[in-house]
């Protein structure tokens, strides 16, 4: 007989031994796909936008996306994509319920819109921090842009705009605002030819640094400007005033209908009341703005803003999830209220109750806590502010 086979080296036991161990003890680790096409309920984060790097078309079976909270954009889970949301073909709809996309950096763009049936609507949104290397948002290849009431807050682009409409692409934007934002070129872009056009209907344009000017528009291209347009502060890199409007090329459609006339004038500010004696009982004080009246009547609160309550600006009750700072929940707040929009122009809210308020930034992430000073007029507690924000009613 022959004899039996050696038995294999100790060492190449343990080391099978100690691999299959390993394999048996290490879950297999599922990871975030760096890009989604079409991105379904499930992919959605709880901010209300799909968490990850997506694609769109007119395949897609989520087209309308409401957001809950500010989403900030990882720039790790963009990956190496030039857009952090690119819209191909089909319809769709960001409603921004007065939050923010903040981010991402170092991508091209944060909003591509690109394709003949492309269409994008865009309302009630902030777009805040975009470090990006192109505009914010660019439109071209024939896609559409509605956006209404969409603020462009400090945001840094190498090149192209905040805003770019080019290659046949068209937007058309009302009550919208540029605020701080700093661009290597023009803070709105309209260029090349195929039929470009952009139509801005009501808008604010304030501190913005750029070196060309706030809005350029191509030969080829047509801008459309309507409406009242403020333009406040914005300067080139040096310092030197920034030009509001330039056009350029024979081809060149510009045609400003804006009218200084249609901007509503500042109410005149009233004079300081005396600090009145807290009462128990408010007394009521009118309703402002149809709108709100169903607001004011649930909660009590009134609002005033400088150029009246149908000029963009927007009052949201919150509570405890809403405020979203647990030790402020845990003080015992007695009422809370997101203010967004055109917030620029000077608001004032009332509260009914007696207490101290602090403020909220909506252009600091985290949110930034200021104590604001207050003022009490018949039983109700006031504030001033001249930015977005949450107001947070507090006991004294």
């Amino acid at each position: 007989k022959n004899p039996p086979p050696p038995p294999p080296p100790y060492f190449l036991i343990r080391n099978a031994l100690i691999c299959f161990l390993f394999l048996i003890a290490v879950p297999v680790q599922s990871q975030t796909p760096a890009r989604l096409t079409n991105p379904t309920g499930s992919d959605i984060d709880a901010c209300g936008l799909p968490a990850v790097y997506s694609r769109f078309n007119s395949s897609a079976t989520v087209t309308t996306f409401n957001m809950t909270a500010d989403c900030t954009i990882d720039n790790s889970n963009v990956g190496s994509a030039a857009a952090y949301l690119w819209f191909e073909s089909g319809a769709f709809t960001i409603n921004g319920n007065g939050h923010s996309i903040i981010g991402p950096s170092s991508r091209t763009w944060t909003i591509f819109i690109s394709g003949g049936s492309a269409v994008l609507n865009l309302n009630d949104v902030t777009l805040q921090g975009n470090e990006g290397s192109g505009s914010v948002v660019n439109v071209g290849s024939h896609g559409t842009l509605n956006a209404s009431n969409v603020i462009f807050r400090n945001n840094t682009t190498a090149s192209g705009g905040t805003l770019t409409v080019q290659s046949g692409g068209h937007a058309f934007l009302e009550d919208v605002q540029f605020l701080d934002n700093r661009s290597g070129t023009q803070i709105v872009s309209v260029i090349s030819t195929n039929g470009t056009i952009a139509t801005i209907t009501n808008g604010v344009f304030r501190r913005n640094v750029a070196s060309g000017s706030v809005l350029q528009v191509d030969s080829g291209a047509t801008l459309e400007l309507e409406g009242c347009l403020i333009f406040d502060s914005n300067t080139q890199a040096g310092g030197e005033p920034l030009s509001d409007s330039s056009a350029t090329g024979a081809s060149t459609t510009f045609t400003d209908n804006s009218d200084a006339a249609s901007c509503p004038k500042p109410k005149p500010k009233r004079k300081k009341k005396e600090e009145a004696r807290p009462t128990p009982t408010p007394t009521p004080r009118p309703a402002y703005g149809a709108s709100y009246v169903a607001l004011q009547t649930a909660t009590g609160m009134t609002f005033e803003a400088t150029y009246g309550l149908d000029s963009g600006v927007h009052f949201r009750q919150l509570d405890g999830a809403g405020i979203g700072i647990q030790s402020i929940i845990d003080a015992g707040y007695l009422a809370a209220l997101d203010v967004y929009g055109y917030v620029e122009q000077g608001v004032e809210v009332c509260f009914p109750q007696i207490g101290r308020v602090i403020f909220l930034d909506a252009s600091a992430m985290p949110r930034a806590i200021t104590p604001l000073d207050a003022t009490v007029r018949d039983g109700m507690t006031c504030v001033s502010i001249d930015s977005p924000g949450s107001l947070v009613l507090l006991p004294n």
